[in-house]
């Protein structure tokens, strides 16, 4: 969810090789949380149900004029399933790839809350703390919590809301903002709410939570986040930019969220904007191993973990928000959507299954975020019992009414590459 201007989200080659059989990480064996039995219901990631799955993306492919897709499902005792669809770049035509970086929009979040509750385990800060022991300057500062930032319950203004901030970021993409613009966007208006009476999406807080960071871990929220999340965790294809920086190899992205209103290539604009709400890079494999630590709380004692997931109600029947998480139906993780980019990533502790989706455009389809209309479409198949699906008002990084275009569709699309590994 973050789409720009309006969000970071609840908000990327050549033929793949075959993915490997699913192998625990260090981190995720380590878990601390017990791992439940695999469900009987996951299927096998066998060859007739890798074609219902390819026949699922394509659909939705084809209906959503998504440039490119990468798909990964992995099942303990069950196999896994990795393959790309469409193109990575709509003018050379090369193929989407599972190998590729991506910008990851909100499931930054993940890490940057990840990153306040090691502090808390710490003792370094506390969840009910306010924000103004920290923060100078924030409205009711003396009464929201840093659990009501990390749960959305806040009731401070999103910036990527503002129509100053969106005209601003759309003239000139590629400008850095400094966290305390994004703040300034926000606090020009009135509070929305008390502090914890709904569930209310909100980039700001995480900018709020980025600073609490850098204040109590006595450096940058980028150095404190590879130090003690990224490493900890292991993974290698993860970053947090400093600028637009992006290490290649990696798809072009496609948005609508343009001045013009019109589809351009925002591979290369500055995600600093998002900051610790969405201006993180991954991949699919760490993407992966991140979905499973995230949920298993490998990182944090299990009373700072269960407190992460204790998934508060929101307005959207059978999805909870917990800190800087959310479930639905049952999968546990996060999305992610800015300018040219959508990810999924997320863990079914049910079935210790994994399911992780990339793609480059962040255009919608009919109101919904593509990211969301791929996993639905493959959870339908592979766990009909549990189907993500988060409603757009939930999840959508673009909450913005920015100008909206339709992305051409692809010309022929290359057929997927890689295939299911038994």
């Amino acid at each position: 969810m973050l789409a720009v201007p309006v969000s970071s989200g609840l908000a990327y080659a050549a033929p793949a090789p075959a993915p490997a059989p699913y192998t625990a990480t260090a981190a995720e064996g380590s878990a601390r949380t017990p791992s439940p039995s695999p469900s009987a219901a996951f299927p096998d990631l066998d060859a007739s149900v890798a074609a219902e799955l390819d026949d699922a993306v394509r659909k939705v492919l084809k209906e959503t004029s998504v440039p490119g897709v990468t798909v990964g499902l992995w099942a303990s005792g069950k196999g896994s399933y990795v393959r790309s669809f469409g193109v990575a770049d709509k003018t050379t035509g090369a193929p989407m790839d599972s190998g590729l970086y991506t910008r990851i929009g909100s499931l930054t979040k993940t890490f940057t809350v990840t990153a306040l509750l090691e502090l808390v385990d710490e003792g370094k800060v506390g969840l009910d703390d306010p924000i103004g022991r920290y923060v100078s300057g924030v409205p009711n500062g003396d009464t929201i919590t840093l659990r009501r930032l990390a749960g959305m319950r806040s009731g401070l203004f999103n910036y990527s809301q503002d129509p100053d901030f969106y005209r601003a970021l759309t003239s000139d993409p590629e400008r850095p903002f400094t966290p305390q613009e994004l703040l300034d966007y926000s606090f020009k208006h009135p509070v929305l709410f008390p502090p914890g009476e709904r569930f209310d999406y909100c980039n700001t807080n995480l900018i709020l939570l980025g600073l609490v960071v850098e204040k109590a871990g006595g450096t940058t929220l980028a150095r404190y986040i590879q130090d003690h999340v990224l490493d900890p965790a292991g993974l290698d294809r993860t970053l947090f930019p400093v600028g637009a920086e992006f290490p290649s190899p990696h798809a072009d992205g496609y948005t609508d969220q343009t001045a013009s209103g019109k589809v351009e290539n925002a591979t290369d604009w500055n995600p600093s904007w998002g900051w610790a709400a969405g201006a993180m890079i991954s991949d699919l494999e760490d993407l992966r191993s991140w979905a499973r630590t995230l949920a298993t709380g490998t990182l944090l004692t299990p009373e700072t973990q269960a407190q992460r997931l204790d998934f508060e109600g929101t307005s959207d029947p059978g999805t909870g928000y917990g800190l800087g998480i959310f479930k639905s139906n049952g999968w546990i993780g996060h999305n992610g959507s800015l300018p040219g980019y959508e990810a999924v990533a997320v863990y079914l502790p049910e079935a210790q299954a994994t399911m992780v989706i990339v793609l480059n455009t962040d255009v919608l389809h009919d109101g919904a975020e593509p990211s969301t209309l791929f996993a639905t479409a493959v959870t339908k198949i592979v766990t009909p019992g549990h189907v993500y699906a988060l409603p757009s008002a939930t999840t959508q990084e673009k909450e913005s009414a920015s100008p909206s275009a339709t992305s051409p569709a692809p010309s022929d699309s290359p057929e997927p590459t890689g295939t299911p590994s038994p």
